[in-house]
C-alpha cells in the first residue's frame, strides 16, 4: 500500500540546529509485509512485520529541497535473534545493517544517506528477515572537525619503523586513502592491468604453524613482505590461524579449513581456562612460532600492520566461537606473548570487529577496522565507519582491511568516511570483473584522493609537506559540499557474517588462484599453490566449482555445483559447493 504524502526536508545547509524527522513504516509502501500491532511499545499506529522472503521490503519516499547528508536510524524490535537488514538509497547499491537481538523497541544507526534535491527513496529490504520495523529517522549530519587520533603506538617499546608508520598514517588520515591488495599474485594483476601498484600488500601467516606445516603446508609470504617493503610499500598481515589440534579433516571439513569453527572441535574457552592444560600450551607454541616470522620482518626493517583474530564477532572462526570474553582473553595473550615475552617492536595492532562487547580495549589496539563484502555497492561503507568511530571515540585510526567492492573516492569524501586504507580480497574479487570492473578500478586508482605505491615513496622519512600528525579535513571539505553524487547508497555495516574464507582445495603443487564469488573468498595456501597466474579470472559459469558460492539472498550466479560437489548451506548463512 502507498502511505502518507512524502515528507519534505528543508533543514539542509545553513540550518542552525539539527531537526530529526520520523517516517513511520506502516505509512510507507509495503511489499510482501504487513502492519502489526500485537507487540506493544511502537510509535505511530503500528509496525511492519513479515520479513521472511526475498523481495519483502518497505519503501519510504523522501523529498529534499536540496542535496544533503543525513544520519539514518532504524527503530526496530528483534525478538528472533541477531539479524541483518539491507538499506538501499535511490535503488543503488544495498548495504547491510546489523540488528542485534532485542525484545524491546530500540534505535540503531544505519549510517548516512546523501539525499538528492527532489524525490528520494529509502528501501528496507528483507536480507536475513524475521524482525519488526517501527520507523526510520533522518537527521542532518553534523560536519566533523579534526580527528582526535593517537599516533603513538600502544607498545611503549615500539621501534622507529612502527612509530614512523603510525605517524605517516595519521598524517594522511582524512585527506587520502591508501590503495591495498591482498595476495602477491593479485597485486601483480593490478599492476599489469590497472597500471598502478597498490601502496599496501595484504599477506597471511596461515601456513607457518604446526597444524598446517605438519600436513605439508609452507609459505613464502614473509619473504614477499620484505621484498615489497624494499620497494617502499606498506605491509599488513592477517592470520588464518588453524586450530592447533582437533581438526576434523573429513570430506566435508578438510584440514585446510581448520580456522573455521565448523572444521574443528577446539574450544578456545576451555583452552584458556588455565595455563597448565595441553591446549593452552599448544596456543602458546603457535604464537611462539609466529614470533619467529615477525622477528624476521623486524630484522629487515619492516613494520607490520598486524591483524590477528580477525572477524571474531562473526563466530565462524574458532577464536570467536565461544563469544567475546574468551576471544579478548586470547587477544591479550597474543599481545602479551609477542610484545612482552618476545619483545617484538615492529607491530601495529589492528582490531577487526565492530561490536563494543568484543573490543579488547584501547591499551592493546593501534588501529580499528572492519571487513565488508557487498557486491555492487561501491559506496563509502559509512555505517560501519561511523560505528568504529563511536567504538573508539575517534581516538584510533580506522581501516577497511578487507573489501569486496572498491569504494568510490568521491563518496568517501562526501560521506566523511575517512578509511585510511582499503585492501581488496584476492582472486575474482579483484580480477574477475564481477565485483569490480576494470574501468572502475582504473578510475579509482587514478583518483587524486587515492595514494598508490608511487606516491608514498619515502614515507618513513617524509618531507616537510607531509609530516603533520594531526588529521585535518581541510583538503576534502570543499569536495564534500560541492561535488555532485553519481551513485548513492544508504548505509553499510560489516558483512562478515555473510561470507567465508576458503582455502585451496587441492594438494597439487601448481595451481591458479581459487575462484571466489559474492560471499565466498579464497585463501590459497602456499603449500598447495607455489605458482600462480596473474591473468584475469574467467567469469562465473553456469556450474559453480568446488568452494564456489551457489546460493543466497539476491544471488544471481550458478546454483548447481560441478560433480561430485553439492550446494551446502553452512552457518553463518552462506552457500558453498562442498
Amino acid at each position: 500500500m502507498l502511505g502518507l504524502v512524502p515528507f519534505i526536508l528543508a533543514v539542509l545547509a545553513g540550518a542552525t540546529s539539527a531537526q530529526t524527522v520520523t517516517y513511520q513504516a506502516e505509512s510507507a509502501a509495503l511489499t510482501g509485509v504487513t502492519v502489526g500491532t500485537s507487540v506493544s511499545g511502537y510509535t505511530g499506529t503500528g509496525y511492519v512485520e513479515g520479513f521472511d522472503t526475498s523481495g519483502d521490503e518497505i519503501k519510504f519516499t523522501v523529498t529534499s529541497t536540496s542535496q544533503g547528508l543525513y544520519d539514518l536510524k532504524i527503530i526496530y524490535n528483534g525478538p528472533y535473534g541477531d539479524k541483518y537488514t539491507t538499506v538501499v538509497l535511490n535503488g543503488a547499491g544495498g548495504g547491510q545493517v546489523f540488528l542485534p537481538a532485542t525484545t524491546t523497541w530500540v534505535t540503531v544507526s544505519a549510517g548516512q544517506v546523501l539525499l538528492n534535491a527532489g524525490s528520494n527513496t529509502i528501501q528496507i529490504q528483507n536480507n536475513w528477515g524475521w524482525y519488526l520495523i517501527d520507523a526510520i529517522t533522518l537527521t542532518p549530519s553534523t560536519p566533523r572537525g579534526p580527528h582526535q587520533i593517537s599516533t603513538t603506538p600502544v607498545n611503549a617499546n615500539a621501534n622507529s619503523d612502527a612509530k614512523a608508520l603510525l605517524k605517516y598514517l595519521g598524517s594522511i588520515y582524512g585527506n587520502h586513502i591508501l590503495s591495498g591488495q591482498q595476495d602477491q599474485a593479485s597485486l601483480d594483476w593490478v599492476t599489469n592491468n590497472v597500471g598502478k601498484t597498490p601502496a599496501v600488500i595484504g599477506l597471511d601467516l596461515m601456513d607457518y604453524t604446526d597444524s598446517r606445516t605438519s600436513r605439508g603446508a609452507s609459505s613464502t609470504d614473509v619473504d614477499k613482505a620484505i621484498a615489497f617493503a624494499a620497494r617502499g610499500g606498506i605491509v599488513t598481515f592477517c592470520w588464518h590461524w588453524g586450530a592447533p589440534v582437533g581438526l576434523y579433516d573429513t570430506a566435508e571439513q578438510r584440514w585446510w579449513s581448520g580456522f573455521y569453527t565448523a572444521a574443528t572441535d577446539f574450544n578456545v574457552a576451555t583452552a584458556l581456562a588455565d595455563t597448565t592444560n595441553a591446549n593452552y600450551t599448544l596456543l602458546v607454541h603457535d604464537i611462539d612460532t609466529i614470533a619467529v616470522q615477525l622477528k624476521k620482518l623486524e630484522a629487515a626493517g619492516v613494520p607490520v600492520l598486524f591483524r590477528p583474530l580477525h572477524e571474531a564477532e562473526g563466530k565462524w572462526f574458532w577464536w570467536g566461537a565461544q563469544g567475546p570474553e574468551p576471544c579478548k582473553k586470547l587477544w591479550n595473550l597474543v599481545y602479551d606473548r609477542l610484545t612482552n615475552y618476545h619483545g617484538i617492536k615492529n607491530l601495529l595492532w589492528i582490531w577487526n570487529s565492530v561490536a563494543a562487547d568484543w573490543y579488547p580495549g584501547d591499551s592493546t589496539v593501534d588501529i580499528v577496522s572492519a571487513d565488508t563484502y557487498t557486491q555492487g555497492d561501491h559506496g563509502p561503507i559509512s555505517a560501519t565507519y561511523n560505528s568504529l568511530l563511536t567504538l573508539v571515540n575517534d581516538k584510533k585510526i580506522i581501516a577497511a582491511t578487507e573489501i569486496g567492492s572498491i569504494m568510490d573516492p568521491t563518496q568517501l569524501q562526501l560521506y566523511q568516511a575517512d578509511w585510511v586504507y582499503f585492501c581488496i580480497w584476492s582472486g575474482d574479487f579483484i580480477s574477475g570483473g564481477t565485483w569490480n570492473s576494470l574501468d572502475l578500478l582504473k578510475s579509482v586508482y587514478n583518483n587524486d584522493y587515492v595514494l598508490n605505491l608511487d606516491r608514498i615513496q619515502g614515507w618513513k622519512n617524509p618531507t616537510s609537506t607531509s609530516t603533520t600528525t594531526t588529521a585535518s579535513r581541510t583538503t576534502t571539505t570543499s569536495s564534500r559540499t560541492t561535488t555532485p553524487v553519481t551513485t548513492t547508497t544508504s548505509s553499510r555495516t560489516t558483512t562478515t557474517s555473510s561470507r567465508t574464507t576458503t582455502p585451496s582445495t587441492t594438494t597439487t603443487t601448481t595451481t591458479t588462484p581459487r575462484t571466489s564469488t559474492t560471499t565466498t573468498r579464497s585463501t590459497t595456501t602456499s603449500s598447495t599453490t607455489t605458482t600462480r597466474t596473474t591473468t584475469t579470472s574467467a567469469a562465473p559459469t553456469a556450474t559453480a566449482v568446488r568452494w564456489g558460492q551457489c546460493g543466497g539472498i539476491n544471488w544471481t550466479g550458478p546454483t548447481a555445483c560441478e560433480s561430485p560437489y553439492v550446494c551446502t548451506v553452512l552457518n553463518p548463512y552462506y552457500f558453498q559447493c562442498l
